[in-house]
C-alpha cells in the first residue's frame, strides 16, 4: 500500500493548493470532476459520436468501450494498491468521492483514454483540444485535494496505455470491420 502522508507529495499538493486554490478555480475543477465522474462525460461523447457519425459508428463505439475499459482498469488497480486519498490536515478537500482510494486517478485515466481514443476521430484540431484537457483534468484533481501527483500521473499513463492497446485492436479489425471515408 502506498501512503504519501507527510511526504513530498503531500507538500507538493499543499503548495499547489496555496497557489491556485481560488473560488473560480475550485468551481471549474468541481465541474470537471462532475463531468469525469465514472467516465460519464467521456462515455456520453463517445455515444454522441456514434449517433452523429454513422460512417464511423463502430469506431466511435469501440473507442467508447476503450474508455470504459480504461476506467474499469483504474478501479481494479485502486482495489489492488489500496492507497488512501490525501489526509494531511493542510490539504483542503473540496469534493466528495465514491471511495477512499486514490491510486490511480480514475478521472485522469478516463480523460487520457478519451483524448487518445477520440482524438484520431476528431482530426488535428479536435485531438489537440482533447490533449489539452489531460493536464487540466489532472490539475483539477490536485486542486480539489482528492489525489496526489503520482495518482494523476499513473492514471494518465494507464489511460494512454489502455487506449493505445484498444486502438491497435480496432485497427486490426478484431472488434469488427468498418470503412472510414
Amino acid at each position: 500500500m502506498l501512503d504519501a502522508s507527510g511526504s513530498r507529495e503531500a507538500a507538493a499538493l499543499v503548495a499547489i493548493q496555496r497557489r491556485i486554490d481560488q473560488p473560480a478555480v475550485v468551481r471549474a475543477a468541481t465541474a470537471m470532476s462532475l463531468f469525469g465522474e465514472h467516465a460519464a462525460g467521456w462515455l456520453a461523447i463517445g455515444t454522441a459520436g456514434a449517433a452523429l457519425d454513422p460512417t464511423r459508428r463502430r469506431e466511435w463505439a469501440s473507442s467508447a468501450v476503450a474508455v470504459a475499459g480504461a476506467h474499469g482498469a483504474s478501479i481494479v488497480l485502486k482495489r489492488i494498491v489500496r492507497r488512501r486519498r490525501p489526509h494531511d490536515p493542510r490539504i483542503a478537500v473540496h469534493v466528495g468521492t465514491p471511495s477512499r482510494l486514490s491510486f490511480p486517478s480514475s478521472h485522469a485515466t478516463s480523460t487520457t483514454a478519451a483524448a487518445v481514443a477520440y482524438g484520431s476521430l476528431l482530426g488535428r484540431p479536435g485531438a489537440a483540444g482533447l490533449a489539452a484537457v489531460i493536464p487540466t483534468m489532472a490539475l483539477s484533481r490536485l486542486v480539489l485535494g482528492v489525489h496526489y501527483p503520482t495518482d494523476v500521473l499513473a492514471g494518465s499513463v494507464l489511460g494512454a496505455g489502455c487506449a493505445l492497446a484498444a486502438r491497435r485492436v480496432i485497427e486490426r479489425g478484431r472488434l469488427g470491420r468498418w470503412r472510414t471515408r
